[in-house]
């Protein structure tokens, strides 16, 4: 998207306001499908977790995606949607039996990581399918606090543990169709990620039933000028040959799946905010910004560092600003960076803000949660309206004091 075409959502929504591109998230998914066009069965599960806004999901249903979900709420959204309950798996991590087994009830695919857990399940229903998650002890990413394959990792099933889980199956007799790894996000080298697949074909030959090997996701983007992303590219390359070699020699149709998040909607993010205040300070200048914590928290929680551009003066000279928010915390989303100058009033730009952005937003300091719009055939739709304070009291029950 253009600048003056955001400045256009900001004029007409207001701000703060997340704008996603669709034309992105189609090419993103284009390409991702495109780098594993030589496996004969592929599947895209879109991990709604990223952006659940239900516009979105039905823009990716229209691309033959499935859905990777966590919560019981969310295949509540995917069925809502339109997506049949066989192109959506559930991986929850925590939750309870009752959960589980209520999804089940809908007849979407089951993904386990927990072997008190997949015993009970296996002993009540052993006719319904099951994937198993894996833990292969490898962490692809690089931020500690995204990296789910470490050895003291709460998600999956230790690969140490994997006789336990044959005992198991063994002794319920339970239907294995699939096996399942995630490392974590952002994964920077292509041949730790192969090495943990191959911890991954190793525990497959174990399960002579499968229909399906999920190599769960976490592929990089880039979030500023020079950053380093995943290759997709070389990865369909390198991991195509070695899928489809070991397909031979399974003796069985497989099909390979990702469940990607941010690979698909983080680029096509936009979050517009606008400058409320320019603060000078004896150090520091400070851009302060009609928004905080409460509606983009990953600079704070993660230390992820979102590109802002100044799209209301793009070439006016630069300054060195700490661009903050009006939450009463340390909400900074950027210490000491180059950005044109800014004047109160002024529209800032955060790029990569499609995913785990407005899906993490809160109603703290009681403030209202910001719209989302979808820019889709060179015209902006509203998919998200704004709180309001009606919004905030909704659920709330007073009581006669």
């Amino acid at each position: 998207m253009e600048s003056h075409q955001l400045l256009a959502v900001a004029e007409e929504f207001g701000s703060p306001v997340y704008v996603y591109d669709a034309a992105k998230i189609q090419s993103q998914y284009q390409r991702l499908t495109n780098a594993f066009s030589k496996v004969e069965r592929l599947r895209i599960n879109y991990a709604v977790k990223a952006l659940s806004n239900l516009s979105v999901l039905k823009l990716l249903k229209q691309m033959n995606s499935g859905l990777d979900t966590v919560s019981i709420q969310e295949v509540q959204l995917g069925l809502h949607a339109g997506f049949s309950p066989d192109k959506i798996i559930y991986t929850p991590n925590g939750v309870s039996l009752d959960e589980i087994e209520e999804v089940a009830r809908l007849g979407v695919q089951i993904n386990i990581d927990n072997l008190s857990i997949l015993e009970q399940f296996g002993t009540k229903h052993p006719q319904i399918p099951v994937c198993i998650r894996i833990n292969p002890h490898v962490m692809a990413g690089g931020n500690s606090n995204i990296s789910v394959g470490h050895i003291d990792s709460k998600f999956g099933i230790s690969v140490h543990q994997l006789p336990h889980v044959l005992r198991i199956v063994e002794n319920t007799n339970m239907d294995i169709n699939g096996i399942h790894m995630h490392t974590g996000s952002d994964i920077l080298d292509i041949e730790v990620f192969l090495y943990a697949s191959e911890i991954l074909f190793d525990a497959a030959k174990n399960f002579k039933t499968l229909d399906f090997i999920d190599f769960g996701s976490g592929f990089k983007v880039p979030y500023k000028k020079g950053d380093i992303e995943t290759n997709i590219e070389e990865l369909g390359k390198k991991l195509s040959k070695r899928f489809n070699a070991f397909e031979r020699e399974y003796g069985r149709e497989l099909t390979l799946t990702f469940e990607p998040g941010k690979f698909l909607v983080s680029e096509a993010g936009y979050f517009l905010a606008k400058v409320n205040v320019v603060k000078q300070t004896t150090s520091t200048v400070f851009a302060g910004i009609d928004s905080g914590f409460n509606h983009l928290i990953r600079p704070m929680l993660y230390g992820s560092e979102h590109q802002i551009e100044n799209i209301s003066h793009p070439k006016g000279k630069e300054r060195f600003y700490t661009v903050v928010g009006y939450i009463c915390e340390t909400d900074t989303f950027a210490s000491n960076r180059r950005i044109t100058e800014i004047k109160e009033g002024d529209i800032l730009c955060f790029k990569n803000a499609g995913a785990y952005c407005f899906t993490m937003a809160s109603n703290y300091n009681s403030r209202c949660k910001p719209a989302e719009v979808l820019w889709m055939n060179d015209k902006a739709h509203l998919i998200t309206k704004r709180e309001t304070f009606e919004d905030i009291i909704r659920n709330q029950i007073e009581i006669d004091m």
